[in-house]
Protein backbone atom coordinates (compact mmCIF):
# COMPACT_ATOMS: atom_id res chain seq x y z
CA UNK A 1 0.00 0.00 0.00
CA UNK A 2 1.55 3.55 -0.77
CA UNK A 3 2.05 5.74 1.84
CA UNK A 4 0.78 9.29 2.79
CA UNK A 5 4.39 10.44 1.07
CA UNK A 6 4.02 8.75 -1.88
CA UNK A 7 0.47 9.50 -2.92
CA UNK A 8 1.01 13.33 -2.71
CA UNK A 9 4.63 13.10 -4.04
CA UNK A 10 3.59 11.48 -7.21
CA UNK A 11 0.41 14.47 -7.52
CA UNK A 12 2.87 16.88 -6.79
CA UNK A 13 1.50 18.11 -3.63
CA UNK A 14 4.86 17.88 -1.34
CA UNK A 15 6.85 21.19 -0.95
CA UNK A 16 9.09 19.69 2.05
CA UNK A 17 9.19 17.63 4.39
CA UNK A 18 10.91 16.44 7.70
CA UNK A 19 13.54 13.87 7.73
CA UNK A 20 12.86 10.47 8.60
CA UNK A 21 8.99 10.75 7.70
CA UNK A 22 9.30 8.44 4.60
CA UNK A 23 10.63 5.62 7.12
CA UNK A 24 8.28 6.71 9.95
CA UNK A 25 5.44 6.35 7.36
CA UNK A 26 7.00 2.86 6.09
CA UNK A 27 6.35 1.35 9.28
CA UNK A 28 2.95 2.04 9.45
CA UNK A 29 -0.30 4.99 9.43
CA UNK A 30 0.25 7.49 11.57
CA UNK A 31 -2.10 9.93 13.21
CA UNK A 32 -2.05 13.73 11.66
CA UNK A 33 -3.54 17.10 11.78
CA UNK A 34 -4.08 20.55 10.00
CA UNK A 35 -5.20 23.40 11.68
CA UNK A 36 -8.72 25.74 10.50
CA UNK A 37 -8.75 29.83 11.18
CA UNK A 38 -12.31 29.93 11.78
CA UNK A 39 -12.73 33.50 10.67
CA UNK A 40 -15.11 32.74 8.54
CA UNK A 41 -18.32 30.44 8.48
CA UNK A 42 -17.05 28.64 5.36
CA UNK A 43 -13.86 27.23 4.02
CA UNK A 44 -12.98 28.82 0.62
CA UNK A 45 -11.23 26.70 -2.00
CA UNK A 46 -7.63 27.60 -1.36
CA UNK A 47 -8.41 25.45 2.25
CA UNK A 48 -8.68 22.42 0.29
CA UNK A 49 -5.42 21.97 -0.66
CA UNK A 50 -4.56 20.69 2.98
CA UNK A 51 -8.01 18.98 3.05
CA UNK A 52 -7.42 16.68 0.23
CA UNK A 53 -3.95 16.16 2.64
CA UNK A 54 -6.03 14.66 5.33
CA UNK A 55 -8.66 13.21 2.89
CA UNK A 56 -5.09 11.15 1.53
CA UNK A 57 -3.91 10.43 5.12
CA UNK A 58 -7.16 8.83 5.99
CA UNK A 59 -7.52 6.85 2.94
CA UNK A 60 -3.96 5.69 3.29
CA UNK A 61 -4.49 4.43 6.94
CA UNK A 62 -4.45 7.08 8.91
CA UNK A 63 -5.70 9.04 11.61
CA UNK A 64 -6.73 12.72 10.60
CA UNK A 65 -7.55 15.42 13.31
CA UNK A 66 -8.64 18.87 12.29
CA UNK A 67 -7.90 21.37 14.64
CA UNK A 68 -10.30 24.31 14.14
CA UNK A 69 -8.32 27.14 16.10
CA UNK A 70 -10.99 28.68 18.62
CA UNK A 71 -8.15 30.42 20.54
CA UNK A 72 -5.40 31.01 18.03
CA UNK A 73 -8.20 32.20 15.70
CA UNK A 74 -8.63 34.83 18.53
CA UNK A 75 -5.41 36.43 17.76
CA UNK A 76 -4.66 35.17 14.52
CA UNK A 77 -1.88 33.66 12.20
CA UNK A 78 0.71 36.36 10.96
CA UNK A 79 1.77 34.45 8.42
CA UNK A 80 1.28 35.96 5.23
CA UNK A 81 -0.18 39.59 6.66
CA UNK A 82 0.96 42.82 6.50
CA UNK A 83 -1.06 43.91 9.37
CA UNK A 84 -2.93 42.39 12.44
CA UNK A 85 -6.51 41.32 11.72
CA UNK A 86 -9.61 42.25 14.14
CA UNK A 87 -9.82 39.84 17.13
CA UNK A 88 -14.00 38.02 16.81
CA UNK A 89 -15.80 36.95 19.33
CA UNK A 90 -15.60 33.61 20.61
CA UNK A 91 -19.30 33.16 19.60
CA UNK A 92 -18.72 34.10 16.23
CA UNK A 93 -15.80 31.64 16.55
CA UNK A 94 -18.11 28.77 17.87
CA UNK A 95 -20.49 29.27 15.06
CA UNK A 96 -18.23 29.57 12.06
CA UNK A 97 -16.22 26.41 13.51
CA UNK A 98 -19.84 24.79 13.48
CA UNK A 99 -20.23 25.74 9.74
CA UNK A 100 -17.08 24.45 8.63
CA UNK A 101 -17.46 20.60 10.57
CA UNK A 102 -20.46 20.28 8.12
CA UNK A 103 -18.39 21.24 5.22
CA UNK A 104 -15.53 18.98 6.50
CA UNK A 105 -17.76 15.77 6.14
CA UNK A 106 -17.68 16.48 2.38
CA UNK A 107 -14.05 14.75 2.40
CA UNK A 108 -13.68 13.12 5.84
CA UNK A 109 -15.03 10.14 7.14
CA UNK A 110 -15.92 11.16 11.01
CA UNK A 111 -16.95 7.09 11.57
CA UNK A 112 -15.07 3.76 11.91
CA UNK A 113 -11.65 2.48 12.69
CA UNK A 114 -10.21 5.59 11.30
CA UNK A 115 -12.87 8.31 11.83
CA UNK A 116 -11.72 11.78 11.37
CA UNK A 117 -11.66 13.84 14.46
CA UNK A 118 -12.68 17.73 15.05
CA UNK A 119 -10.73 19.39 18.25
CA UNK A 120 -10.76 23.32 19.14
CA UNK A 121 -7.70 24.30 20.62
CA UNK A 122 -10.28 26.49 22.98
CA UNK A 123 -10.50 23.88 25.24
CA UNK A 124 -6.84 24.04 26.06
CA UNK A 125 -6.12 27.35 25.40
CA UNK A 126 -8.83 29.05 26.77
CA UNK A 127 -8.21 27.38 29.99
CA UNK A 128 -4.46 27.48 29.79
CA UNK A 129 -2.47 30.20 32.57
CA UNK A 130 -0.17 32.08 31.41
CA UNK A 131 2.52 31.24 33.88
CA UNK A 132 2.30 27.10 32.97
CA UNK A 133 2.53 28.42 29.24
CA UNK A 134 5.24 30.12 29.70
CA UNK A 135 7.03 27.51 31.48
CA UNK A 136 5.59 24.66 30.11
CA UNK A 137 6.40 26.14 26.14
CA UNK A 138 7.71 29.61 26.47
CA UNK A 139 10.98 28.65 28.14
CA UNK A 140 11.95 26.23 25.02
CA UNK A 141 12.52 28.84 23.09
CA UNK A 142 14.77 32.19 22.52
CA UNK A 143 13.70 35.12 20.79
CA UNK A 144 16.13 34.21 18.25
CA UNK A 145 15.47 31.42 16.84
CA UNK A 146 11.88 33.20 16.54
CA UNK A 147 12.93 36.26 15.17
CA UNK A 148 14.05 33.71 12.52
CA UNK A 149 10.83 32.42 11.59
CA UNK A 150 9.63 34.51 8.11
CA UNK A 151 5.68 35.16 9.59
CA UNK A 152 7.55 37.13 12.21
CA UNK A 153 10.64 38.27 10.24
CA UNK A 154 8.69 40.36 7.22
CA UNK A 155 6.76 41.85 9.76
CA UNK A 156 9.15 43.42 12.01
CA UNK A 157 9.10 46.68 10.05
CA UNK A 158 5.30 47.54 9.83
CA UNK A 159 5.37 45.91 13.33
CA UNK A 160 3.86 42.77 14.94
CA UNK A 161 1.81 42.88 18.57
CA UNK A 162 2.96 40.31 21.42
CA UNK A 163 0.06 38.52 20.62
CA UNK A 164 1.05 38.13 16.85
CA UNK A 165 4.41 37.15 17.90
CA UNK A 166 3.10 34.43 20.47
CA UNK A 167 1.48 32.63 17.80
CA UNK A 168 4.04 30.46 16.52
CA UNK A 169 4.17 29.39 20.53
CA UNK A 170 0.84 28.74 20.64
CA UNK A 171 0.50 26.30 17.42
CA UNK A 172 3.61 24.18 18.95
CA UNK A 173 1.40 24.24 22.26
CA UNK A 174 -1.20 22.80 20.24
CA UNK A 175 1.09 20.40 18.27
CA UNK A 176 2.39 19.08 21.52
CA UNK A 177 -0.70 18.87 23.40
CA UNK A 178 -2.43 16.37 20.37
CA UNK A 179 0.91 14.51 20.24
CA UNK A 180 0.32 13.70 24.37
CA UNK A 181 -3.57 13.12 24.12
CA UNK A 182 -3.96 11.92 20.46
CA UNK A 183 -1.01 10.39 19.64
CA UNK A 184 -0.47 13.18 16.94
CA UNK A 185 2.88 12.57 15.01
CA UNK A 186 1.96 14.33 11.94
CA UNK A 187 1.38 18.06 11.14
CA UNK A 188 0.57 19.18 7.49
CA UNK A 189 -0.13 22.74 6.26
CA UNK A 190 1.17 24.97 3.38
CA UNK A 191 3.94 26.14 2.86
CA UNK A 192 3.87 29.06 4.94
CA UNK A 193 3.16 27.22 8.21
CA UNK A 194 6.80 25.28 7.24
CA UNK A 195 7.84 27.99 10.67
CA UNK A 196 4.57 27.36 12.78
CA UNK A 197 4.96 23.05 12.21
CA UNK A 198 8.77 23.41 13.07
CA UNK A 199 8.65 25.26 16.17
CA UNK A 200 5.66 22.42 17.47
CA UNK A 201 8.46 20.01 16.55
CA UNK A 202 10.97 21.69 18.27
CA UNK A 203 8.45 21.65 21.61
CA UNK A 204 7.72 18.05 21.31
CA UNK A 205 11.50 17.05 20.96
CA UNK A 206 12.78 19.01 23.83
CA UNK A 207 9.84 18.78 26.50
CA UNK A 208 8.77 14.95 25.77
CA UNK A 209 11.84 13.69 24.07
CA UNK A 210 9.76 12.65 21.53
CA UNK A 211 9.97 12.43 17.59
CA UNK A 212 7.48 14.91 15.41
CA UNK A 213 7.05 15.25 11.67
CA UNK A 214 6.32 17.99 9.49
CA UNK A 215 4.71 18.06 5.67
CA UNK A 216 4.24 21.03 3.85
CA UNK A 217 1.85 21.25 0.36
CA UNK A 218 3.21 23.83 -2.19
CA UNK A 219 1.43 27.12 -2.76
CA UNK A 220 -1.07 27.18 -5.61
CA UNK A 221 -0.48 29.76 -8.33
CA UNK A 222 -2.02 29.85 -12.05
CA UNK A 223 -0.27 29.12 -15.00
CA UNK A 224 -0.57 32.86 -15.28
CA UNK A 225 1.34 33.63 -11.50
CA UNK A 226 -1.98 34.53 -10.02
CA UNK A 227 -2.70 33.09 -6.20
CA UNK A 228 -5.09 30.08 -6.76
CA UNK A 229 -8.35 30.06 -5.14
CA UNK A 230 -9.44 33.73 -6.00
CA UNK A 231 -12.27 34.94 -9.17
CA UNK A 232 -13.53 38.47 -9.84
CA UNK A 233 -16.00 38.40 -6.75
CA UNK A 234 -13.16 37.89 -4.73
CA UNK A 235 -12.55 34.17 -2.69
CA UNK A 236 -14.58 31.14 -3.84
CA UNK A 237 -16.23 29.72 -1.24
CA UNK A 238 -17.71 26.63 -0.29
CA UNK A 239 -21.41 27.67 0.75
CA UNK A 240 -23.47 28.26 -1.54
CA UNK A 241 -24.79 31.44 -0.19
CA UNK A 242 -21.43 32.86 -0.46
CA UNK A 243 -21.03 31.31 -3.70
CA UNK A 244 -23.53 29.91 -5.84
CA UNK A 245 -23.25 26.23 -6.90
CA UNK A 246 -23.48 27.63 -10.80
CA UNK A 247 -20.84 30.14 -9.93
CA UNK A 248 -18.47 27.39 -8.35
CA UNK A 249 -18.62 25.09 -11.02
CA UNK A 250 -17.77 27.62 -13.74
CA UNK A 251 -15.01 28.30 -11.59
CA UNK A 252 -13.25 24.94 -12.02
CA UNK A 253 -14.76 24.55 -15.70
CA UNK A 254 -12.89 27.99 -17.00
CA UNK A 255 -9.24 26.78 -15.68
CA UNK A 256 -6.66 27.32 -17.81
CA UNK A 257 -5.33 24.58 -20.47
CA UNK A 258 -1.90 24.77 -18.17
CA UNK A 259 -3.72 25.18 -14.92
CA UNK A 260 -6.18 21.51 -15.37
CA UNK A 261 -3.85 18.61 -14.52
CA UNK A 262 -2.42 19.82 -11.29
CA UNK A 263 -5.87 20.79 -10.16
CA UNK A 264 -7.15 17.24 -10.88
CA UNK A 265 -4.44 16.16 -9.35
CA UNK A 266 -4.48 18.41 -6.34
CA UNK A 267 -8.59 18.37 -5.97
CA UNK A 268 -9.79 15.15 -6.85
CA UNK A 269 -9.25 11.48 -5.31
CA UNK A 270 -9.49 10.34 -9.41
CA UNK A 271 -6.44 7.83 -10.20
CA UNK A 272 -3.61 9.16 -12.37
CA UNK A 273 -4.11 7.59 -14.99
CA UNK A 274 -7.87 9.03 -15.30
CA UNK A 275 -6.35 12.28 -14.98
CA UNK A 276 -4.00 11.09 -17.57
CA UNK A 277 -6.45 10.09 -19.88
CA UNK A 278 -8.22 13.44 -19.54
CA UNK A 279 -5.56 15.54 -20.38
CA UNK A 280 -4.93 13.51 -23.58
CA UNK A 281 -8.31 14.21 -24.30
CA UNK A 282 -7.69 17.84 -23.77
CA UNK A 283 -4.35 18.24 -26.38
CA UNK A 284 -6.09 16.51 -28.74
CA UNK A 285 -9.47 18.57 -28.80
CA UNK A 286 -9.20 21.76 -26.57
CA UNK A 287 -12.79 23.13 -27.29
CA UNK A 288 -14.07 20.20 -25.39
CA UNK A 289 -12.52 21.30 -22.75
CA UNK A 290 -12.88 17.93 -21.22
CA UNK A 291 -10.60 17.93 -18.43
CA UNK A 292 -12.07 20.79 -17.19
CA UNK A 293 -15.33 19.64 -17.08
CA UNK A 294 -14.24 16.77 -15.60
CA UNK A 295 -12.77 18.99 -12.78
CA UNK A 296 -15.54 20.87 -12.46
CA UNK A 297 -17.74 18.02 -12.01
CA UNK A 298 -15.94 16.43 -9.45
CA UNK A 299 -15.35 19.13 -6.89
CA UNK A 300 -18.84 20.18 -7.32
CA UNK A 301 -20.22 16.95 -6.95
CA UNK A 302 -17.99 16.43 -3.81
CA UNK A 303 -18.86 20.06 -2.39
CA UNK A 304 -22.57 20.55 -3.33
CA UNK A 305 -23.79 16.66 -4.75
CA UNK A 306 -23.95 15.63 -7.70
CA UNK A 307 -28.24 16.44 -7.98
CA UNK A 308 -26.63 20.27 -7.79
CA UNK A 309 -23.76 19.22 -10.36
CA UNK A 310 -26.87 18.01 -12.88
CA UNK A 311 -28.74 21.19 -12.53
CA UNK A 312 -25.97 23.48 -12.62
CA UNK A 313 -25.15 21.35 -15.89
CA UNK A 314 -28.30 22.05 -17.53
CA UNK A 315 -28.50 25.88 -16.51
CA UNK A 316 -25.12 26.67 -18.32
CA UNK A 317 -26.19 24.13 -21.17
CA UNK A 318 -29.40 26.70 -21.53
CA UNK A 319 -27.30 29.76 -20.97
CA UNK A 320 -25.09 29.31 -23.35
CA UNK A 321 -27.27 28.72 -26.75
CA UNK A 322 -29.88 26.30 -26.14
CA UNK A 323 -33.04 27.12 -27.58
CA UNK A 324 -35.63 24.57 -25.35
CA UNK A 325 -35.50 26.68 -22.27
CA UNK A 326 -39.21 26.12 -22.12
CA UNK A 327 -38.45 21.95 -21.47
CA UNK A 328 -36.01 23.53 -18.36
CA UNK A 329 -37.33 21.73 -14.81
CA UNK A 330 -38.14 24.08 -12.21
CA UNK A 331 -34.88 23.30 -10.05
CA UNK A 332 -32.71 24.30 -13.27
CA UNK A 333 -34.75 27.67 -13.26
CA UNK A 334 -34.41 28.52 -10.11
CA UNK A 335 -30.34 28.08 -10.38
CA UNK A 336 -30.42 30.47 -13.55
CA UNK A 337 -32.27 32.87 -11.41
CA UNK A 338 -29.46 33.08 -9.30
CA UNK A 339 -27.55 33.94 -12.00
CA UNK A 340 -29.28 36.14 -13.98
CA UNK A 341 -31.28 40.05 -13.03
CA UNK A 342 -34.83 38.87 -12.16
CA UNK A 343 -37.35 40.65 -11.46
CA UNK A 344 -40.75 40.09 -9.57
CA UNK A 345 -43.80 39.95 -11.67
CA UNK A 346 -47.26 40.26 -10.43
CA UNK A 347 -50.04 38.06 -11.59
CA UNK A 348 -52.33 41.00 -12.18
CA UNK A 349 -50.39 42.19 -14.89
CA UNK A 350 -50.25 38.84 -16.92
CA UNK A 351 -54.51 38.87 -16.87
CA UNK A 352 -55.11 41.64 -19.73
CA UNK A 353 -51.98 40.90 -20.89
CA UNK A 354 -48.38 42.72 -20.52
CA UNK A 355 -46.89 44.34 -23.19
CA UNK A 356 -43.66 42.34 -24.24
CA UNK A 357 -41.65 46.14 -24.98
CA UNK A 358 -42.65 47.07 -21.13
CA UNK A 359 -41.20 43.34 -19.68
CA UNK A 360 -37.86 43.88 -21.52
CA UNK A 361 -38.14 47.62 -20.15
CA UNK A 362 -38.70 46.19 -16.67
CA UNK A 363 -35.99 43.65 -17.25
CA UNK A 364 -33.14 45.91 -18.23
CA UNK A 365 -32.92 44.22 -21.34
CA UNK A 366 -34.03 47.56 -23.40
CA UNK A 367 -33.53 51.18 -22.22
CA UNK A 368 -36.48 52.84 -23.99
CA UNK A 369 -39.83 51.20 -25.05
CA UNK A 370 -38.46 52.46 -28.62
CA UNK A 371 -35.63 50.60 -28.10
CA UNK A 372 -37.06 47.22 -27.44
CA UNK A 373 -39.53 47.95 -30.07
CA UNK A 374 -37.15 48.42 -32.66
CA UNK A 375 -35.13 45.19 -31.09
CA UNK A 376 -38.46 43.08 -31.30
CA UNK A 377 -38.58 43.97 -35.11
CA UNK A 378 -35.53 43.15 -35.90
CA UNK A 379 -35.92 39.89 -34.09
CA UNK A 380 -33.19 40.61 -31.63
CA UNK A 381 -35.12 39.61 -28.24
CA UNK A 382 -36.83 35.78 -27.58
CA UNK A 383 -39.24 34.73 -24.65
CA UNK A 384 -38.35 31.51 -23.00
CA UNK A 385 -35.48 30.10 -25.85
CA UNK A 386 -38.17 31.50 -28.88
CA UNK A 387 -37.29 34.38 -31.04
CA UNK A 388 -40.17 37.08 -30.29
CA UNK A 389 -41.37 38.35 -34.31
CA UNK A 390 -42.96 41.88 -33.51
CA UNK A 391 -43.74 44.12 -30.89
CA UNK A 392 -47.02 43.51 -30.45
CA UNK A 393 -46.88 40.48 -28.44
CA UNK A 394 -48.21 40.54 -24.76
CA UNK A 395 -47.24 38.22 -21.58
CA UNK A 396 -50.07 35.90 -20.15
CA UNK A 397 -50.13 33.54 -17.36
CA UNK A 398 -49.49 30.75 -20.16
CA UNK A 399 -46.46 31.96 -20.78
CA UNK A 400 -45.20 31.01 -17.55
CA UNK A 401 -42.84 28.50 -16.94
CA UNK A 402 -43.80 26.04 -14.26
CA UNK A 403 -46.66 29.15 -13.36
CA UNK A 404 -44.02 31.51 -12.25
CA UNK A 405 -41.38 31.89 -14.52
CA UNK A 406 -40.81 34.46 -17.34
CA UNK A 407 -37.00 34.06 -19.55
CA UNK A 408 -35.97 37.05 -22.09
CA UNK A 409 -33.49 37.24 -23.62
CA UNK A 410 -31.23 39.52 -25.63
CA UNK A 411 -29.21 38.27 -27.89
CA UNK A 412 -26.74 35.02 -27.30
CA UNK A 413 -25.49 35.79 -23.55
CA UNK A 414 -27.65 38.95 -22.05
CA UNK A 415 -30.71 36.89 -19.90
CA UNK A 416 -33.41 38.76 -17.46
CA UNK A 417 -36.00 36.82 -15.59
CA UNK A 418 -39.62 37.84 -14.39
CA UNK A 419 -41.01 35.82 -11.50
CA UNK A 420 -44.34 35.78 -9.77
CA UNK A 421 -44.58 35.06 -6.39
CA UNK A 422 -41.48 35.19 -3.81
CA UNK A 423 -38.31 33.29 -4.53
Amino acid sequence: MKTLLDTLAERDLVQDATPGLAERLARGPVTGYAGFDPTADSLHVGNLVPVMALAWLQRTGGRPVVLVGGATGLIGDPSGKRAERPLLAPETVAANAAAIRVQLERFLDFSGPRAARMANNADWLGELRLLDFLRDAGKHFSIGYLLQKESIRSRLETGISYAEFSYALLQAYDFAHLHRTEGCELQVGGSDQWGNITAGIELIGKRDGATAHGLVLPLLTTAAGAKFGKSEAGNVWLDPAKTSPYRFFQFWLNADDRDVGRLLRTFTFLPLSRITEAMDDTVSDPAARKAQRLLAEDVTGRVHGTDVVRRVVEASRLLFGAEDLASATADVLEVIAGEVPTVPLAQEALAAGLPVADALLAAGLASSKADARRGLEQRGFALNGAKLDGPDRRLTAADLLHGRWVVLQKGRKNYAMLVVGER
